[in-house]
């Protein structure tokens, strides 16, 4: 078996992902060229949107990385927990090295519960 026979159809999918990618970077700017997408968008697309009134004050709002940060931490730690659930559905079969890998996996988790806690990116100020 060959180099190409193995990796071929790797290096297939490489380069039809770079097309991809390419083409998705080019096909909006060639449609603007040829007049397909206009250039300048039309003034009601500045107008207020969903509730009808004008801002007061600024419209541009910076929200706390806090609020980024504790999302993440949550997604974080219930992506973690769902890797217990083949864990639990195959605890029979695994037997006793499993259990004590997850106490491990736990403990890790539980550290860093701890660290975020202590660091009080789990808090709202």
């Amino acid at each position: 078996m060959g180099f190409w026979e193995s990796f071929g159809s790797i290096g297939l999918f490489l380069v039809l992902a770079i097309l991809l990618a390419m083409a998705m970077l080019l096909l909006p700017w060639l449609l603007t060229r040829i007049g397909f997408i206009p250039r300048r968008p039309n003034p009601v697309k500045y107008l207020p949107y969903e509730c009808g009134m004008d801002t007061i004050g600024k419209t541009w709002v910076q929200f706390n990385f806090r609020y980024y940060f504790f999302a993440l931490l949550f997604v974080l730690f219930d992506i973690e927990v769902v890797f217990l659930y083949p864990w639990a559905v195959a605890y029979q079969k695994l037997g006793l090295f499993a259990l004590v890998e997850m106490v491990v996996f736990i403990g890790i988790l539980m550290v860093g519960y701890v660290y975020a806690w202590r660091k009080g990116a789990l808090e709202w100020k």
